[in-house]
């Protein structure tokens, strides 16, 4: 066994277990699409997580996407994406991810989905397609972060009893009126309660926060973690436009609405993908460095997520030799994203990697675009990581 893989083993039971973590990627694309200006001509590795993204960037214009998770119950969800966009008309499709429900899943899934994906996650989804015909729970609130999902709408209409307000700050026609809508009801969604439990590991690493980035946070922000979600989600639902923002629906409804959801959801961009585009999108389940050890061809555009967070502390030799086998496989004029839960990436200047045999500090290879990665950073949807970035990499 290659000591890549045994490394990306540890890592992979480290932080995800057994379990699909992500059902919606958690990262806006539309700031994405600015920062990389897709073509034809660029092959580009993400991260699967859920998958919206990887499709997002073939609407984008992408030549080749590779969409690279260890693991194997993220991958397996973008295939079930794929298969349905190959295989199911528009209503059907719709229902299964944008409501997140598909009545008789099960005969469904035998008939027409299944025989496009590959065996590993034909053994998940043999067990768990059922997790789209529940007459209670949609799939949204389904895997480790739906789970919280769910946690938060029973705080919303339990707790807080502010599900009224919530709706009408997600129907807000305007920023005017959200903002009044949410100074009305702050205090009833800032409890103690909540705050205790926002401060607790436990709370966290259901929504893929690890410890080394909750410290990050701890260390970086001031009033630390809890204040750092406080003003988040205070630009989320009183200073952004909220109208589109179908990353924050999803988890408080458990559905989208179709002017409200990813565009791989959308019926145009829906008959885009089935009518070629996904012939371009690879599934690899493997670490970013064994994929690229693997991979015979250049990458022109890398998007890393925050995962970097994690490999800062117990990890960081790996994060070295990821970011070698990234400066192995970049093409010329390769440009890289990566968000952080820190206000400042400062593991970045310790990476040091060999390039023409001699030992440098990655910084010295990297020139970054912080005056677009912070402007767009202010637009970002999501709103809950503390930092983005843009950074072109020399080329070996």
């Amino acid at each position: 066994m290659a000591i890549s893989e045994w490394v990306s083993g540890r890592v992979f039971r480290f932080v995800h277990g057994n379990n699909l973590v992500y059902n919606t990627c958690w990262e806006d694309p539309r700031l994405d699409r600015q920062a990389l200006n897709l073509t034809q001509q660029d092959k580009v590795l993400v991260i699967t997580s859920a998958g919206c993204n990887a499709l997002d960037y073939l609407l984008a214009g992408a030549g080749e996407v590779h969409a690279v998770d260890m693991n194997p119950r993220q991958n397996a969800l973008l295939e079930l994406k794929a298969s349905a966009i190959r295989n199911l008309d528009y209503e059907r499709f719709y229902k299964m991810f944008g409501e997140g429900r598909l009545p008789n899943a099960e005969s469904v899934y035998a008939s027409h989905l299944r025989k496009s994906l590959s065996p590993v996650s034909q053994k998940y989804w043999d067990r768990w397609i059922r997790f789209f015909d529940h007459p209670e729970k949609t799939f949204y609130f389904r895997g480790t972060s739906g789970a919280f999902a769910r946690m938060v709408g029973t705080y919303i209409d339990k707790v807080a009893r502010c599900r009224k307000e919530v709706m009408e700050i997600l129907d807000a026609p305007t920023l005017q009126d959200q903002q009044e809508i949410y100074n009305r009801v702050q205090h009833k969604i800032w409890s103690k309660s909540l705050k205790f439990a926002m401060n607790r590991d436990t709370t966290l690493s259901m929504l893929g926060v690890p410890k080394a980035q909750r410290r990050q946070i701890d260390q970086q922000y001031p009033g630390g973690i809890v204040q750092f979600v406080e003003d988040s989600l205070e630009a989320v639902f009183a200073k952004i436009p909220i109208q589109d923002n179908y990353f924050w629906r999803v988890y408080i409804t458990g559905s989208y609405t179709p002017s409200c959801a990813p565009e791989y959801v959308k019926q145009a961009n829906y008959e885009k993908l089935r009518g070629g585009l996904l012939d371009r999108l690879n599934v690899h389940t493997n670490s970013v460095q064994g994929f690229l050890e693997r991979h015979r061809g250049e990458i022109t555009r890398f998007i890393l997520l925050d995962h970097m967070d994690w490999l800062s502390d117990h990890f960081f030799p790996w994060l070295e030799s990821e970011w070698q086998a990234i400066l192995m496989r970049a093409a010329p004029k390769t440009r890289i994203l990566w968000r952080s839960g820190g206000l400042r990436t400062d593991f970045i200047n310790d990476v040091v990697v060999k390039k023409n045999g001699e030992s440098v500090k990655l910084n010295e290879l990297l020139t970054y675009d912080t005056e677009l990665a912070n402007r767009l950073h202010q637009l970002d949807r999501v709103h809950t990581y503390g930092s983005f970035y843009i950074a072109d990499l020399a080329h070996a």
